[in-house]
């Protein structure tokens, strides 16, 4: 899959380096933008993708507009046999393999166990909690690698309960409380007042909203409030 990418990059690659090197015949400022798209277009013959490319942050700027396939964010998830997903990760050559792939690239790896993970998938949550805990882990692989693709994509979850659901809410890290509240409807952000705020973990150490605000932990946040992921909240709003 990733040769294809990288044959699709080099194709579009191709046609930007030739209208770059046209424009600079009349622009000299177009010459660093044809050294940088060549020098990428080398990288990418030689089997790399372009997640592999050390780009400086200017050269960052000058690539942005071209949506190169290999330059995407990628987990690679690595299976492992039950015996070496409990011991002998570190050991195994071909999660190595995969290991030192995804370092080159910049790119994140997950050590799975299928088999496990088909296991866990059965259990109810007294169960699983059980048998987690006595393989060391707290969480499921599955688990493992949303929570990874969120921190990737730069996305964060918030919550808001109610009698009839709770529901969680996927927003980009450092969206501000008026817009994270235009996520359930836009008259929320036009009519924004405040925020009722309460982290997950302050309140399931409460047990009840009622008992976390005898206890001071349910804040009142304005319209420069960052929303932070498992932030628990109710909005506030007037249209």
């Amino acid at each position: 899959i990733n040769l294809e990418l990288i044959f699709s990059d080099i194709e579009m690659l191709d046609r930007r380096i030739d209208r770059a090197k046209k424009s600079a015949k009349s622009d000299k400022k177009y010459l660093a933008e044809v050294d940088l798209l060549e020098r990428l277009k080398e990288h990418l013959e030689n089997g790399k993708s372009a997640r592999g490319f050390d780009f400086t942050d200017e050269e960052r700027e000058l690539i942005k507009s071209t949506p190169l396939l290999s330059a995407k964010p990628v987990i690679y998830a690595a299976n492992l046999s039950d015996s070496d997903f409990s011991n002998n990760i570190d050991t195994n050559e071909n999660y190595l393999k995969v290991k030192a792939l995804a370092e080159e690239e910049h790119s994140a790896v997950l050590p799975i166990c299928a088999q496990t993970e088909a296991e866990i998938a059965e259990m109810d949550e007294e169960d699983k909690k059980m048998f987690l805990a006595e393989l060391g882990l707290e969480v499921s692989g599955l688990d493992r690698i949303i929570k990874e693709g969120y921190a990737l994509l730069g996305l964060i979850s918030f919550l808001t309960a109610g009698k009839q659901e709770v529901r969680a809410w996927t927003i980009t890290r450092g969206t501000k409380a008026p817009q994270a509240a235009g996520k359930i409807h836009t008259d929320f952000e036009k009519g924004f007042i405040r925020a009722e705020v309460i982290s997950y973990d302050d309140l399931m150490e409460c047990g009840t909203m009622a008992a976390a605000k005898e206890k001071g932990l349910v804040r009142l946040e304005g319209k420069e409030y960052v929303m932070q992921d498992g932030d628990i909240v109710v909005f506030r709003f007037n249209v």
